[in-house]
């Protein structure tokens, strides 16, 4: 069985997520921001009952910084015992990859180089295939 990828669009650019790695997809209302959190922390929402820490997908690739958050499409990732939901553009679908996943062979472009872990074909489209713990960590991550 071929891999399932979660295709969302973030920064303008439609990408993938390994399915597995992701727990649900919401609409966020209400982010309540939290002072002296790092750039890429929107702040935190409640969603059944448990904590989020809300993650600006577009501060954590490095391009902007934080925005008034409303409702807003996230995914919601599990990462070392925390629950995040990653805000992105638009969450378009779960599909299955037509093959496994390839090693990156272009430059992919500001904040993305960090994050991308390869590209994946689906039909005739060719998608970069991002690590959602790496958008998690945000760009500082690049500094440790």
């Amino acid at each position: 069985m071929a891999e399932l990828l979660l295709i969302a669009r973030l920064a303008g650019r439609r990408i993938a997520f390994p399915a597995a790695m992701v727990e649900a997809v919401v609409e966020l209302e209400g982010v309540t921001p939290v002072p002296r959190a790092a750039p890429h922390v929107a702040g935190l929402a409640a969603l059944r009952s448990r904590v989020l820490t809300v993650i600006d997908g577009l501060a954590a690739l490095g391009l902007e910084g934080k925005g008034e958050v409303e409702a807003r499409d996230a995914i919601v990732i599990p990462c070392d015992g925390h629950t995040y939901a990653l805000i992105v553009e638009e969450v378009e679908d779960v599909i299955e990859a037509d093959a496994p996943a390839t090693r990156l062979s272009a430059p992919v472009g500001a904040g993305w180089a960090r994050v991308a872990t390869g590209t994946v074909e689906v039909g005739s489209e060719l998608f970069l295939l991002v690590d959602p713990h790496a958008l998690i960590a945000g760009p500082a991550a690049n500094a440790a």
